[in-house]
């Protein structure tokens, strides 16, 4: 007797057992002769070793299916339990497995979609600190935390650490009412919003009650050593030199980091500086780090955002040629009222 547990944590059970564990009672009949129990988001395998692999086999070709597509009817099911001709199995094998990131509530589907996401998954597997910037709209945090989420789930690292620094973009949350965590929260709510579309809010309030999840401030980071961990640094481009090497030097053993931010979005005052380019400039070539630029290209939000972004962008690009040519120009003036 042999037996092996397989784990469905990366679909959604649902889609796998099908409603009223149709599709189970499907897999039993497929494999009469082995023991199936289902407990949770965990498939046990019992029976002769032949009968468990071939089983695990179909299993797996199942699971790679519904993260990549979400979905699979019964007779697709049944189609690929039945289906031993290399043809029928070559049609099931996940071609793109970085695609489907993690299923959120109801099923839901969270991928990278655009040529630069998948880059990002690309190179956030194969480095431990990544560098994500781009304007808004181009899924930088919402695809880091995506891939924070998977790793949790796949029990890769033992938590979760998102992070902002808190600067004001334009308006003054200071006198608001309320606790610390009340004043704080409106600087994290995008990385709550991010949160909320890939766990389930009774899973979400576990994990953020017992600091499997924690979210908070960037100056909360000092003085910490984060092991196990995949941390997310978001709106990087209101961290100072300072603050930003202070969060780089945090990373402890087996931990991931990712730093977003969008350098045309500074909200930092006028005597401060960004720390994002210079971090992003100087570490370059470091083994280990790695730098994914987005562009407008990668918008995923309104169809207009897009636009809004290469507007803005050609209007910067004007304002600069035109300071360029009245610097020239003043130049040029001087040189003649002195040659008169």
């Amino acid at each position: 007797m042999t037996e092996t547990i397989i784990s469905l944590e990366t679909v959604n059970p649902i889609e796998f057992f099908g409603v009223n564990n149709g599709k189970l009672d499907i897999l039993k009949k497929k494999f009469p002769l082995l023991k199936i129990l289902s407990r949770g988001t965990q498939i046990k395998l019992s029976g002769s070793p032949e009968q468990v692999e071939s089983a695990r086999e179909k299993i797996e070709l199942i699971v790679q299916y519904l993260e990549r597509n979400g979905h699979m009817s019964e007779n697709y099911f049944e189609q690929i339990l039945g289906g031993d001709d290399a043809e029928t199995v070559d049609n099931f094998i996940d071609r793109n497995p970085n695609d489907i990131l993690v299923f959120g509530p109801n099923g839901k589907t969270v991928r990278a979609r655009t040529v630069n996401q998948k880059r990002l998954v690309q190179v956030a597997e194969k480095n431990d600190i990544v560098f994500a910037i781009g304007p808004a709209g181009t899924g930088k945090t919402y695809t880091a935390v995506a891939l924070a989420v998977r790793a949790l789930k796949n029990k890769m690292v033992k938590k979760i650490i998102l992070t902002r620094p808190a600067v004001e973009a334009g308006e003054s949350l200071g006198f608001l009412p309320g606790d610390l965590k009340e004043k704080i929260d409106p600087y994290l709510r995008p990385l709550y919003d991010a949160l909320d579309d890939m766990i389930p809010a009774d899973k979400l309030g576990y994990y953020m009650s017992t600091r499997v999840i924690e979210i908070a401030p960037l100056a909360y980071m000092r003085g910490r050593t984060l092991d196990n961990a995949f941390i997310i640094l978001d709106e990087a481009q209101n961290s100072t030199d300072l603050q930003l090497k202070m969060f780089l030097t945090r990373i402890g053993s087996n931990a991931k980091a990712i730093i977003t931010g969008d350098l045309t979005q500074i909200d930092l005052p006028k005597n401060q500086r960004s720390g994002l380019e210079k971090a992003a400039r100087i570490l370059k070539n470091i083994d280990g780090i790695a730098h994914i630029e987005l562009d407008e290209e990668d918008v995923v939000r309104h169809r207009l955002v897009k636009a809004i972004i290469r507007a803005y962008d050609k209007d910067h690009q004007e304002s600069g040629d035109q300071l360029q040519q009245g610097h020239s120009g003043g130049s040029w003036r001087n040189q003649r009222h002195r040659s008169e």
